[in-house]
């Protein structure tokens, strides 16, 4: 998981109800949401903003002058108005840096960044034409309707089996007998207007001939316009032999449009336009329409009914199996386009050629970027294939407001329980297209670990994205959901973000590979100059992001931290959560406290520091900035300071700190609800009076110190890190480390009645990917325990490899974590955020320190 509660989300996610012949259920629209303008700041702010782009290259010192200044200035009744948790960051935004403008933005402004539907388009616009696909499935002799990915539709397998991140991808779903494979291209033609043309290939094939429902398919292509424009249908009777045009409009920024199309095969094409701004229930305007028919007239398919100013049109293609079919979306629209040429050549056997050259060069470039034709067989290719793919093709585009808790002791006055972030774009990779399919701030540095190794500048889009969020404390919302379409996959309960709670910071796990590319000459001058012109913009950003932490996260010891945010009164969960943290019910000191020390969170300041140490030097090398991040990394890697802190001299292991007892349990008790009547509940009971101690659990936060490196190699802590790791007993199985030990009081055990455990045994991926990169690191350190760290990493890569190869050709999907005694899948499935760290560990390219 992610954290914030992803478990519970997954658990209650919404469910769209299936279409048959006897009925079709609708779920009622969620309100509207609703969207606060932001305000002009003045001259001075505006003035100070052109001032501070011109500085950032001078150091350290200028930009923090200038950050006081703008911070000072900003207008006193405005701050009255907008708390200051709902206040953006005073700086100039990074997306609004040249390198993000022009060629760059228009070549990624159509893509498939709607990732929660089997195939959904949209443009990278706030209020945008969305397109997205739906069909009819059978199962047991009835219908269901395909569109929202979600497990309960038990699809054998679906995914990107291709993906660029631009302009290509191919994929694959498996719906009971039915084969689906979608292709999407996008081309920029002359006469093509912004970002473009488009097309989705649709090829269907079947091997249920033993029913003739199953020899016929019934596929629903579909526009909707956002801002409400009104879409105009092709002809009244859609006749794709005659004329293939659909239906066409026009946008203030693509120009006129028009979507065509195109096929060999013998269709039948009807429809439906409806005028609704709740395009995130499309689904269940479909469902009715075609439950109407059926109850009516005994027929499957949309009435051809098409609504006054409609801004949604719904196309119904049917067809015997096996059909393929070319939807064709082209821009700018006007006098001279070649609109004729440009439909051809994104159609039939035009398209067939680009599509295969598109796959060759996908073939040659996942070569080149992870040479494992010499590493690995098949299997195991085709494996990276779809991590990357999956990746790619899994990120999103988001606008909306995300709800903020109004904070504790505050002078805020709210009608609400919650405050309006500003409205915001973002686009990010998500980890799970039918679980999380939303930003997530800790998944998101693991993402881009992959990610900036296959394209550069995606990459850097995407870190751009999430740090334009930062508010005026420093504090970005660790889980984004924005818009509608997001929100309606999140239950009420987790949608609240919490201003006192944080989350790892593993966006610097990116910046650092980036600065160590430089350094060693990996990018060309180019890049070089994209990456450096990129960290001075963010740096003001990053440096107020790292002071967030430091203030409102540290501990009462100098060099200590906690997580803010656990739950010091529950009386149902065993351990209380940390959800912060992102390890969630991974087991911390049983009495949430302020005398907490959490191991995990200093090594993330101490990566943090670190890398900002390096940032500031890199960009101005010359006046010798950041000796205060300097500093604070020094201390945070202090080797007898660590050990002071945090290490049992017994066991040679680390622990957090804190106020804690072993002996906690879940009882069965009455509890009285009301005044009315009482519920047998599982409630927390404590036998021991806690104390201040290591809390003796050993697990991924143990390893934290290994995974940051801070132990020198020579050290007898490093020979029991690795026999920590090596001993089945404790972490290791045969499918990877476990994420807590089988000693440990808590492993496996339930937090509450409705909690199974889950970072209290199963393996997880990127946990698994930091340590083998240490095991590596010091494999390769002069010291006498180089062997010893080879063999395990040998041992445990093969391991990790095999076993996650061998559930993706048994079950169709990466899962969002492994079951530590058999190796299986668990959680969710479909899950291609840090499990497609996988690719990594088999090309051997870890992140370095």
């Amino acid at each position: 998981m992610t954290g914030g509660g992803r478990r519970s989300a997954r658990s209650r996610a919404k469910s769209y109800t299936d279409v048959n012949e006897d009925a079709v259920h609708r779920t009622k629209p969620n309100s509207n949401l609703r969207r606060d303008k932001t305000r002009d700041r003045g001259n001075a702010l505006r003035i100070l903003n052109v001032n501070l782009k011109i500085v950032l290259g001078f150091g350290i010192l200028a930009s923090l002058i200038i950050f006081f200044l703008v911070s000072h200035l900003i207008n006193p009744a405005e701050v009255a108005r907008k708390p200051r948790v709902v206040t953006p960051f005073p700086a100039p935004k990074i997306m609004e840096l040249p390198q993000f403008q022009g060629q760059h933005k228009e070549s990624l402004y159509w893509g498939t960044y709607r990732p929660h539907v089997y195939l959904g388009i949209r443009a990278r616009s706030p209020r945008s034409l969305i397109a997205g696909l739906m069909w009819i499935g059978i199962k047991d002799g009835r219908y269901f309707m395909r569109h929202i990915c979600q497990d309960s539709d038990e699809l054998s397998t679906y995914g990107w089996t291709h993906h660029n991140g631009r302009d290509f991808g191919h994929q694959l779903l498996v719906d009971q007998d039915m084969t689906l494979a979608t292709s999407f291209l996008k081309s920029k033609g002359v006469g093509s207007g912004y970002g473009g043309d488009w097309t989705v290939r649709i090829n269907v094939q079947s091997q249920g001939w033993n029913d003739e429902m199953q020899k016929n398919v019934h596929l629903f292509f579909y526009l909707a316009d956002e801002d409400g424009n009104s879409l105009s249908l092709g002809r009244d009777i859609l006749d794709i032999r005659e004329n293939s045009l659909l239906a066409s409009g026009s946008r203030t920024d693509i120009g006129g449009w028009q979507l065509h199309l195109k096929s060999e095969a013998d269709l039948e094409v009807h429809y439906s336009g409806f005028r609704t701004p709740h395009i995130h229930n499309l689904s269940d305007l479909v469902q009715e329409n075609l439950a109407s028919q059926v109850r009516r007239f005994s027929r499957l398919q949309l009435p051809d009914i098409y609504e006054s100013s409609s801004n949604i049109l719904v196309f119904q293609i049917s067809g015997r199996i096996p059909l393929e079919t070319d939807t064709v979306f082209v821009s700018g629209t006007g006098i001279n386009s070649r609109v004729e040429e440009r439909i051809s050549n994104l159609a039939g056997v035009a398209l067939t050629n680009q599509l295969k050259v598109k796959q060759r060069e996908f073939d040659a470039k996942f070569e080149n970027c992870f040479q494992l034709a010499d590493k690995l067989d098949s299997k195991s290719i085709t494996v990276g294939k779809a991590a990357i793919g999956n990746m790619l093709g899994g990120i999103g585009y988001f606008f909306g407001q995300s709800k903020i808790s109004v904070p504790k002791n505050s002078n805020v006055k709210s009608h609400d329980d919650f405050l309006l972030y500003w409205p915001a774009e973002l686009y990010t990779a998500v980890p799970s297209r039918p679980f999380f399919p939303r930003g997530f701030l800790w998944d998101e540095g693991f993402h881009q670990l992959l990610i900036w190794r296959w394209d550069l500048h995606i990459c850097l889009d995407i870190l751009g994205h999430w740090l334009d969020l930062i508010n005026i404390d420093g504090w970005i919302p660790r889980e984004q959901i924005l818009g509608a379409e997001a929100l309606s996959k999140v239950p009420a309960e987790f949608v609240l973000q919490h201003p006192s709670n944080g989350n790892p910071p593993t966006l610097f796990l990116v910046l650092r590979d980036l600065v160590n590319g430089i350094k060693k000459n990996k990018f060309s001058a180019t890049e070089s100059n994209e990456i450096i012109s990129f960290l001075q913009q963010a740096f003001v950003r990053l440096e107020a992001w790292f002071k967030w932490f430091n203030t409102t996260q540290s501990g009462k010891d100098i060099g200590s931290y906690y997580w803010h945010g656990r739950d010091k009164s529950t009386i149902r969960e065993l351990n209380p959560k940390t959800l912060s943290s992102g390890l969630d019910d991974y087991p911390r000191a049983s009495h949430p406290s302020e005398d907490e020390r959490h191991l995990d969170l200093r090594c993330w300041m101490l990566l943090a520091a670190d890398c900002l140490h390096s940032i500031a030097e890199l960009i101005d090398k010359e006046n010798k900035p950041g000796k205060e991040y300097g500093s604070t990394a020094k201390l945070l890697s202090d080797f007898d300071i660590l050990n002071q802190m945090h290490l049992d001299h017994a066991s040679g292991a680390y622990f957090d700190f804190g106020n804690h007892t072993e002996k906690v349990r879940l009882s069965w008790k009455e509890v009285t609800v009301g005044n009315t009547h009482a519920n047998r509940e599982l409630v927390r009971e404590v036998l021991e009076r806690p104390e201040l101690k290591l809390v003796p659990n050993l697990g991924y936060v143990s390893l934290f110190p290994f995974m940051t490196r801070i132990i020198p190699p020579e050290s007898w802590i490093l020979e029991k890190q690795l026999d920590l790791i090596s001993n089945q007993s404790i972490l290791w199985t045969n499918y990877g480390l476990r994420s807590l030990a089988k000693t440990s009081s808590l492993y496996m055990k339930r937090n509450t009645e409705h909690d199974p455990p889950y970072w209290r045994g199963p393996i997880w991926m990127n946990m698994n990917f930091m340590i083998l990169s240490s095991l590596r690191h010091y494999s390769l350190e002069k010291g006498p325990y180089r062997d010893k760290a080879r063999a395990i990493y040998d041992e445990l890569r093969h391991n990790l490899i095999r076993n996650v190869v061998q559930n993706y050709h048994k079950t169709g999907f990466l899962w969002e974590q492994y079951d530590q005694k058999q190796g299986k899948g668990k959680g969710a499935r479909v899950f291609t955020g840090w499990t497609s760290l996988l690719l990594l560990i088999m090309a051997e390219a870890y992140n370095e320190m």
